[in-house]
């Protein structure tokens, strides 16, 4: 699933986890990470509101990390063990935004390229 647009998101991970390295709380790395991004000319929006649609009836609350380009969905975690439900987190956001891209980046690894997981629909 390597595409341009995914690989630009995983860069600016790396450079944040690169100076900040584990440890944080994933909203800094949420905030790092946007800005990486905008340094680089990447648009992100942090925290997007998404709706749930069941059986026709519009859910609220629901909100994505991140939507870099309004293409890729980035869910963050900074966690020691990645949950076997951040997986199926970071699909839902898919279904219930329409696209087709996710990244789930755990900023905990010692090495950042361990804790990234390319997800698709």
């Amino acid at each position: 699933m390597s595409d341009g647009l995914t690989e630009k998101i995983i860069g600016a991970a790396i450079e944040v986890h690169r100076l900040l390295g584990p440890g944080l709380l994933e909203s800094i790395y949420e905030e790092a990470l946007c800005h990486e991004l905008q340094l680089r000319g990447v648009a992100c929006e942090r925290q997007k509101e998404v709706d749930v649609i069941y059986k026709g009836h519009v859910i609220k609350g629901q909100k994505l990390d991140i939507l870099v380009e309004a293409e890729v969905v980035v869910e963050l975690k900074a966690v020691t063990k990645l949950p076997d439900v951040a997986i199926a987190q970071t699909l839902s956001y898919l279904k219930a935004t329409g696209l087709k891209r996710g990244l789930l980046i755990n900023f905990s690894q010692s090495k950042l390229v361990d804790g990234v997981r390319r997800l698709s629909l």
